[in-house]
Parts: structure tokens; C-alpha cells; sequence
């Protein structure tokens, strides 16, 4: 949506998204933030001047970081870059395609301008037809003196601003002015109207932008918030040459993880989180961090995946690009930001922006340069967990924050982790059979992994006897409830776990039942963690199964041919699960079993 809360009006980031600070020139060039340094290039990227590329790096701030990190030296070390990606993400360029979105959701189609369909998508609605009406107060011009401009964007722009009277007059704000004139499309509006509804919702967090309220007029949208005066991060990033010390980084990284854990628990993605959209509130050096500029953001059933391509290049996560994702985009977008901390350059780099998501898609980010050798093991493991490409291998933030490297008991409680109810859910529509397989393999955690389990579970508060109902559960989100909650439906997941309303999960049990199998996949040793659980279930679990039985179990239809498709499940010795079979139960049905239903 713009800039938000005093940002610089210097921004450094280019914007791929359907509602930020990306320009569409008449011409065949993209223009990137209004208020940043022009840095211009081919729509897809094939033909620019690489002497011409490496004058605008060099005086752009568009390039805080500019040193090729290792990405960029894979993606340019295939010749041609298209011989290496013969089948690249469809379409060709994803940069046009989210141009096209772009134009799309700003109502910047032209009228003999063929544009992408999208599912769902309202018809255009002419302009005049267009409710601009939000319903917020109209005393703005009474209650606030405006000053100067702080921040610009390509929807909007902020300003300092004071109270005009009452027991707070000459307190400063931020406010951030958006035109209905640049409201052309009916997403446009929803936009405004969504921003403004997860800041109220979200209220309270010392690391969300406090929210004070929402005005309109004929002319604008006003939206009134706390003004933070340290600045970006990216700015204090720039000024220590381009890196923290590991300590210096875990202060930062513990304020975004928390930011994140909190929105994530209430249903809320932001999808563009970068250090230009953090803001100290202080000059002072251990200032509070604050996360700002929600106007990318949505809230996001808990079962379900958004689709539409929004962020910032450099900092988009992979399954954004294949249009299905949750909050672990938010989660690699700290990723990348840890990575840019400890060591200064980007992990993924290309001159172009659909070299970029290349990259982003295609590449590994390196460990092996300066200064990441002498950097700690935990460091390194930490970023690699969160870039990891998978979503499902992934950490959550609030898994995140009790990591190794980074976990601070003298910090506040850990937050409720959203994922732990996700599992739960998956657990409890399991078969009996696979919810055995689990507990054996829950047998296998280390004390360090326990650890945050134990933390998780003792936030549900246990009755006397060490067990978990759903009413805990229950309690323990309306304690943490906001009015996020209702439009991310978290009532109508909480319903899916009914079946804990008529009996008890003790801790042994809530182990098996919100550990990640996939998370642990993703460490070393694996199969002899697995098969170590599986020698556990021989003895205490597995019996002999009947073909048609396990079919039954993992939901395969009549039709479907079971014994060729579950032949490997099963030992043709004694008619037992197989270790092949025993992991790939862990994993619960496979794509294979399900596109064969």
C-alpha cells in the first residue's frame, strides 16, 4: 500500500507486488519506487547493457548490499542462463506477469491491452461506479496539524503530523495519506479497507507500529500511527558497513521473530517483510524494533494457502512464486534478512528481477565465503533452517526463537506457535496406525527438542493430572485472542479438533502428536533416527496388516488398485509394514496415493 509510518523517503528495496511502490512507465522499462533513484531495465531482462547495469548499481541505492553473492555467481555461471533453466517458472518472466497484476489491481490496463486472468477476480468496475465511502471519521483537518513528508510510495504517502488540542495536544504521529484518486479498482479499495482493519486488530504488540485511527475525507484516506524516529533497519545496516556482529543480529532477529509469531498466531501473513519495513522507535542503539507497512497483508484461513504473487524480489519466498503459501513466507523473509545481518550481501542476487526469482527457485544460498567460515555452526544452521526451500521442512518464528543460537530465557514468554495446532489437527484425523507410528518416532526427540515442546504444552496450562483437553486450548487462544482471529476463522479450526472434547492428551502424547516429521527430515541423521523409531515399532506396534485394511485407513477408494500401489508398504515375509512403508505412513499419504483417489 505505499509507505508507511515515517519511512525513508529513500527506499531501497524494488517492489513486486499488487499493491506497493512499483511504477508502470509507458515504456518497456520498470521504474522502481517513485521516491528512490531511478534504476530502469528490460521488462524480460535479456537484453540490458551490462556496463550500463554496473553505473546504476553503483550509484542506485536500489543496491544497498552490492557484492554478487554466491546465487548470483551460480545463476551466471550457466551459458546462456537459459540452456541451464529449459522449463522456467511459468510464465516465462514472472516479473511481467506480476506487472501484469499489478496494472490489474491499479485499474493501469489499457483498454486494447490483453491482461492474465485471474480465479475469483471481481469484473472491472468503472471508477464512478467505484464506493469509496470506508466509513472512518471525517475530523481529521480538526484534530491534526499536518507537517512535513516523511515517506512516499507509489499508493500513498506519510507525514509528521500533532494534535491540535486535547490532554495528548503537540503529541507527534505519523500519517499515512493515501488518495482515493489512485483508488481505481474495487481490490484497490479492499486493500485500504483490509490495511486499516489488521492495524486495529493487531493493536498492542511492542513490536507492530501502534495504530491510533482512521480518517477520511472526499480527497484522502488518513491512517494515524505512532511515529517511530529511529529509522529503518536498513539504514543502521548501511551504517555499520553491512553487517552485525552475531550478537548485535540475535537482538534484531529475536524482535522480528517475535513481530512474526505474534501476527501468525492471529491469522495474519504480512508478506513484505524487509528492513526497510522495520523502524526503530528511537535513535537511541537498543531502541524497540517495530514492524510497519501492512498493506500487503492478509489474514489466512489456517488449513488454507493464498495464491496471489505479492512482496519484494529479494526477499519472496519459493512457493509464493507457485502461488500456494501460508506464514512460512514470513518466516524465509527473516531468512533472507538473518542472512543479509550476519554477512552483508543478499543470498540470492541477479541483475534482472525474473533472474531473481530464478535464483530464488533454482539456487542455495552459499556458507562457504567470508565471512560465514568464521562465523558459528549455529549461526549457519540457524539462517539454513529458515531458507530452507521447502515450507513444510521449515521452522516456524516461534520454533525460530527457541533455536540455539538465538534462544534468550531471559526474554519474554515464547510465544503460542500456530503450527503446533496445525500438526495437532493432522494428527487427529490420522489413522490409528499412523498416529502409532508417530509416538515411536516421538521417542527419538532430544532433550533440546523436548525443551520447546514442554514450553508449548505448559502454555495450554495442564490440568492436575498432566493432560490437555480442548477447552485448554480454548483458553489458551482466547488469552491471546485479537479481533484478527475472527476473520482468519481460528473458530472454525478449533472446531476440527473436537475429538479432544471427550477425552485427554498428555504430554507423550502432544509430542507425537505436533512434532514435524518433515522439520526433522531436514536435520542430519535421519534415517537413523527413523530407523531407530521404526525398531521401536516393531516391537511395541506393528502387527500384520491387512492390505485392503491400510487402504481403508489411508482413505483409498474402491477403485483405486491398493495392491500395486501399497506393494512396498508392506513385507511379503509376514504380511508386516515395512520400514519403507513406516516412513512413508510418518509422511501420511503420499501425492501418488492422493492423486490416485
Amino acid at each position: 500500500m505505499g509507505i508507511c509510518t515515517s519511512k525513508s523517503t529513500h527506499s531501497s528495496s524494488r517492489n513486486f507486488n499488487t499493491n506497493n511502490n512499483l511504477q508502470l512507465p509507458p515504456t518497456n522499462s520498470v521504474t522502481v519506487n517513485a521516491t528512490s533513484e531511478p534504476y530502469t531495465n528490460s521488462v524480460n531482462g535479456e537484453n540490458q547493457n551490462p556496463n550500463t547495469e554496473q553505473q546504476n548499481v553503483k550509484r542506485s541505492p536500489f543496491f544497498p548490499f552490492y557484492s554478487p553473492s554466491p546465487a548470483h555467481q551460480f545463476f551466471s555461471k550457466m551459458s546462456p542462463a537459459r540452456k541451464f533453466f529449459k522449463k522456467p517458472f511459468p510464465p516465462p518472466s514472472p516479473a511481467k506477469h506480476i506487472r501484469s497484476l499489478l496494472a490489474r489491481r491499479h485499474g493501469s490496463v489499457k483498454p486494447n491491452e490483453a491482461s492474465i486472468p485471474e480465479g475469483g477476480e471481481e469484473e472491472t468496475v468503472s471508477v464512478a461506479a467505484l464506493d469509496k465511502s470506508f466509513g472512518f471519521s471525517k475530523h481529521f483537518g480538526s484534530k491534526y496539524d499536518v507537517g512535513d513528508e516523511v515517506g512516499r510510495g507509489h499508493f500513498g504517502y506519510t507525514c509528521a503530523a500533532r494534535l491540535k488540542k486535547g490532554d495528548l495536544k503537540g503529541q507527534q504521529v505519523a500519517v499515512k495519506v493515501i488518495p482515493k484518486a489512485k483508488m481505481t479498482t474495487a481490490i484497490a479499495i479492499e486493500d485500504v479497507r483490509r490495511e486499516v482493519k489488521i492495524l486495529r486488530a493487531l493493536n498492542g504488540h511492542k513490536n507492530l507500529v501502534r495504530f491510533y485511527e482512521a480518517y477520511e475525507d472526499n480527497a484522502n484516506v488518513y491512517i494515524v500511527m505512532e511515529l517511530c524516529e529511529g529509522g529503518e533497519l536498513l539504514d543502521r545496516i548501511l551504517s555499520r558497513g553491512g553487517k552485525y556482529t552475531e550478537e548485535d543480529a540475535k537482538a534484531i532477529l529475536r524482535q522480528i521473530l517475535n513481530a512474526a509469531a505474534f501476527c501468525h498466531l492471529q491469522g495474519v501473513v504480512h508478506r513484505d517483510l524487509k528492513p526497510e519495513n522495520f523502524l526503530f522507535a528511537s535513535m537511541d542503539e537498543n531502541s524497540e524494533l517495530k514492524a510497519i507497512d501492512f498493506g500487503l497483508s492478509d489474514f489466512v484461513k489456517l488449513d488454507e494457502r493464498l495464491n496471489d504473487i505479492v512482496g519484494s524480489a529479494y526477499y519472496v519466498a519459493p512457493e509464493v512464486l507457485h502461488r500456494a503459501y501460508s506464514t512460512e513466507a514470513d518466516v524465509w523473509s527473516i531468512g533472507v534478512i538473518a542472512y543479509i545481518l550476519l554477512c552483508g550481501s543478499r543470498p540470492f542476487w541477479a541483475r534482472t528481477e525474473s533472474g531473481i526469482f530464478r535464483t530464488v527457485l533454482k539456487a542455495d544460498p552459499s556458507f562457504d565465503e567470508p565471512p560465514w567460515p568464521s562465523l558459528s555452526d549455529e549461526a549457519r544452521d540457524f539462517v539454513k533452517r529458515l531458507l530452507n526451500k521447502d515450507p513444510r521442512k521449515r521452522m516456524s518464528a516461534a520454533q525460530a526463537l527457541r533455536h540455539p543460537w538465538i534462544k534468550n530465557y531471559e526474554d519474554a514468554e515464547l510465544p503460542l506457535d500456530i503450527l503446533v495446532f496445525k500438526l495437532m489437527k493432522t494428527y487427529m484425523r490420522s489413522s490409528s496406525l499412523r498416529r502409532a507410528a508417530l509416538r515411536a518416532l516421538s521417542k527419538t526427540l532430544t532433550e533440546d527438542e523436548l525443551v520447546y515442546l514442554k514450553e508449548q504444552f505448559a502454555l495450554l496450562e495442564p490440568n492436575k493430572n498432566g493432560t490437555i483437553s480442548l477447552e485448554n486450548i480454548q483458553a489458551a487462544f482466547t488469552l491471546n485472542a485479537t479481533d484478527a482471529m475472527k476473520e482468519s476463522r481460528i473458530a472454525d479450526f478449533l472446531a476440527s479438533l473436537n475429538a479432544l472434547q471427550y477425552r485427554r492428551m498428555g504430554f507423550d502424547e502432544f509430542c507425537a502428536a505436533t512434532l514435524s516429521v518433515h522439520q526433522l527430515e531436514a536435520l542430519d541423521h535421519w534415517e537413523k533416527r527413523a530407523r531407530c523409531a521404526f525398531d521401536m515399532f516393531e516391537k511395541d506396534g506393528n502387527k500384520a496388516i491387512v492390505i485392503d485394511e491400510l487402504a481403508s485407513e489411508l482413505g483409498l477408494g474402491p477403485s483405486i488398485p491398493v495392491h500395486a500401489v501399497l506393494h512396498d508398504w508392506i513385507r511379503h515375509t509376514d504380511g508386516k509394514l515395512s520400514f519403507l512403508g513406516f516412513v512413508k505412513l510418518l509422511h501420511g499419504p503420499s501425492r501418488s496415493l492422493a492423486k490416485a483417489q
